[in-house]
């Protein structure tokens, strides 16, 4: 029997609500952005290096400093570090709103990933503390979980609604009013907690962290948008040799700042795993997706939110649920279902026509995200409550950091690919002058300028949903079958959840921690 003195009581429920304020925050401020970008292209006149740093400098900067200030707020706090993040990504957010120059709003944007790195995983970190009970720390992180595909829900209708009504800067103060108020209910529903035993910050760890992380992802991003391959692979192979001088130093240290004897647990080592394959699939679908529904549906940025609200809102069912069906079949088998319907939530497009329709891809979407909702709610939880409570800041931050990996290769790699198929499948009117032809085959919204602009409209359009439909079923096949593998391996690697039930403590000696 649980002691009912663990059980969470209004005070604990009521933390959990102040502290998806921040996490609804971050959410709906990344896909609201994604919609004002036009709006600022005419407002401020970036170039198209600016414009894509507008974008990219977030992710960059985030998964470059999640661990750290995971680690951080161990050390330090995990209250305070949400207290000086949130402080920090409202008034950053707010100058970012009254930008004068597309330089300046670069700028305000590694300011809000600086300060944004210091919420998410002090979030989960502080749920472990108020929920003792591990049961309601599942559900608790399966609300959480929803909570980010609430936002991602709500950024498109929001931003839609403000760019409508008010000026590109507005999205960006959607920031302040919920940052005051959570500021103010913080200090009085939230513990403080911190590691007892933290030893020193290390600088050095912390600056070959960044140097792992960000030369990846930037190397990635790199390859994925046709940048000289050499340089992005020079980039990539700095941060892996930053990454080994990071390891070498945590094990050499007797207080590390992430000790990478966690991932000798294979909860945690496969909640990672999970993490980052979720992710993958789920924003390597977003790139065709959000595509085929505005370039070839004809469908406005917020129609098309609309019509992915469905899936979303499947995405927070599944998380919810979760909670129960981890209880009546075990971690294991609940997760590897959930990596099956995102691998289904693929087949289902890369066996289906969408040159006609956006039934086929929208349903895909619907069982993809309800899937990611099943796997990514346990995998969160087992990466939390594998490792010791005084270390679940820095245990948190990796969580994170797999989902911004997971994004980055997913949009590379299927996007990439989604994009190859585009290009070797498109025929186009011999009509065509050489300049229109490169800029069609460049990326379907080049087709789409193109066929406005020449008597071969219908034909143009015609071969580039086809070529584009070749291109979404090919790499649906390849993410398919790469997600059933991963689910394969994920029998193996949780097969420890036999004998140690989801809501049993992990035996310390799997993770060797003294």
């Amino acid at each position: 029997m649980i002691d009912q003195r663990q059980k969470a009581g209004v005070r604990e429920w009521g933390a959990l609500a102040v502290l998806m304020l921040p996490v609804l925050l971050v959410s709906v401020n990344n896909t609201a952005l994604s919609f004002a970008l036009p709006a600022i292209s005419k407002a401020l006149h970036p170039t198209a290096s600016q414009l894509l740093w507008i974008v990219d400098v977030y992710p960059l900067i985030l998964a470059a400093l999640l661990v750290p200030m995971g680690s951080l707020g161990d050390r330090i706090g995990r209250r305070k570090m949400l207290m000086i993040g949130s402080t920090g990504f409202g008034v950053i957010s707010a100058l970012a709103a009254f930008a004068p120059t597309a330089g300046w709003l670069v700028a305000a944007r590694v300011g809000i990933a600086v300060f944004g790195s210091m919420l998410l995983p002090a979030t989960l970190s502080v749920m472990r503390t108020v929920f003792r009970d591990d049961h309601e720390r599942r559900l608790a992180i399966a609300i959480w979980t929803a909570g980010f595909s609430a936002g991602a829900a709500l950024g498109p209708i929001a931003g839609g609604f403000l760019l409508n009504h008010f000026w590109w800067g507005s999205v960006f103060l959607l920031a302040v009013p919920v940052l005051v108020a959570f500021l103010i209910a913080a200090p009085l529903l939230l513990p403080e907690s911190r590691d007892p035993n933290p030893g020193a910050v290390d600088p050095v760890s912390i600056v070959l962290a960044v140097l792992t992380m960000a030369p990846v992802v930037y190397g990635i991003k790199s390859l994925a948008t046709g940048g000289s391959a050499l340089q992005g692979l020079l980039v990539m192979a700095f941060g892996v040799l930053c990454g080994l001088l990071f390891a070498r130093r945590q094990v050499a240290k007797d207080y590390p700042m992430l000790d990478l004897r966690f991932f000798r647990s294979s909860r945690f080592s496969g909640g990672v795993t999970v993490n980052v394959m979720a992710n993958f699939a789920l924003f390597g679908f977003l790139f065709f997706l959000t595509q085929h529904l505005q370039l070839i549906g004809g469908k406005d940025p917020m129609s098309a939110g609309l019509l992915m609200v469905p899936g979303l809102l499947l995405a927070i069912v599944a998380g919810l649920a979760a909670a129960k069906l981890a209880v009546l079949f075990g971690v294991r088998a609940t997760v590897v279902a959930g990596l099956v319907l995102i691998a289904g939530g693929f087949l289902i497009v890369g066996f289906t026509d969408q040159e006609s329709s956006a039934v086929p891809v929208l349903t895909g979407f619907a069982v993809m995200s309800a899937g990611a909702g099943l796997a990514t709610t346990l995998s969160t939880d087992l990466v939390v409550s594998s490792v010791p409570e005084a270390k679940t800041g820095a245990a948190s931050a990796v969580s994170e950091t797999g989902y911004e990996v997971g994004a980055v290769l997913g949009t590379a790699l299927l996007g990439g690919l989604t994009t190859a198929f585009y290009q070797s499948h498109l025929d186009l009117p011999q009509a065509l002058g050489p300049a229109q032809n490169d800029a069609a085959h460049q990326t379907l919204g080049g087709a789409v300028d193109v066929a406005q602009g020449t008597p071969w409209a219908e034909s143009v359009m015609d071969s580039a949903t086809a070529a584009f439909s070749a291109g979404m079923q090919g790499s649906s096949l390849l993410g398919g079958l790469t997600i059933l593998v991963v689910a394969v391996v994920m029998i193996r690697v949780l097969r420890a959840d036999r004998k140690v039930r989801f809501h049993e403590p992990l035996p310390t000696d799997r993770i060797e921690i003294n």
